[in-house]
């Protein structure tokens, strides 16, 4: 537990612990239950952080997803940023969304239920199932950029440049399980799903109707 945080009033996730080995191993060990039909629900998973920023901004927000030609995925949404805070030492602490549970979603039986049907589990399955997958976060009061490799910070919060937004951009590589459950158990690497096989704007439309979703598909 870190003594910095331990006071911090726990919302979504717990800010005494910066990295849950033990819940991403077990969502590695259950990938079928946690990220059924592959990248297609990994997607939806960021896409519903991206929905609660637009709910927030006035009931409406716009977000790109862009398909990548290495078969990577980002999601840009215009939001406030994850939110992070000064420790008492002055040092930044982004809240843990990557690496621990979301007390919201992860165990309750009365999850929100995304747009394929399944439950919302949060950050922490994406990150977890993902070979690397890297955080770019924009606030009002700064901007840092991190990496993970299975879930796990590979890097510290690194400071970027202000660009005078905010808003978040999670780019991740799927893992090969993944891709291969996305194209029905074929071995990866597959051939990509067309976009609109992910992501079926009438289902985003109707689930999330404070959110514009625009999709870049870079693949050839």
């Amino acid at each position: 537990m870190d003594p910095d945080t331990a006071p911090w009033r726990n919302t979504t996730h717990d800010w005494t612990r910066s990295v849950d080995a033990a819940h991403l191993a077990g969502i590695r060990r259950d990938q079928a239950a946690f990220a059924p039909g592959g990248l297609r629900h990994l997607l939806l998973e960021v896409l519903a952080y991206a929905a609660d920023e637009a709910e927030c901004s006035a009931g409406a927000g716009r977000c790109t997803v862009t398909l990548h030609p290495d078969g990577s995925v980002s999601v840009a949404d215009e939001g406030r940023g994850t939110d992070t805070r000064l420790d008492d030492r002055g040092r930044p602490v982004r809240k843990p969304v990557m690496a621990t549970k979301d007390l919201r979603f992860f165990d309750h039986p009365g999850a929100q239920v995304l747009p394929d049907g399944h439950p919302r589990r949060g950050m922490s399955v994406v990150a977890a199932l993902s070979d690397w997958l890297v955080h770019t976060n924009r606030r009002a009061g700064g901007a840092w950029v991190q990496r993970y490799e299975h879930g796990v910070p590979a890097t510290g919060l690194t400071p970027v440049a202000d660009d005078g937004t905010t808003g978040t951009t999670v780019h991740f590589s799927p893992s090969g399980s993944v891709r291969a459950a996305s194209a029905g158990g074929a071995p990866a690497p597959a051939a990509p799903a067309p976009a609109p096989a992910l992501l079926d704007p009438a289902a985003l439309a109707t689930a999330w109707p404070y959110l514009s979703v625009e999709v870049d598909d870079r693949r050839a």
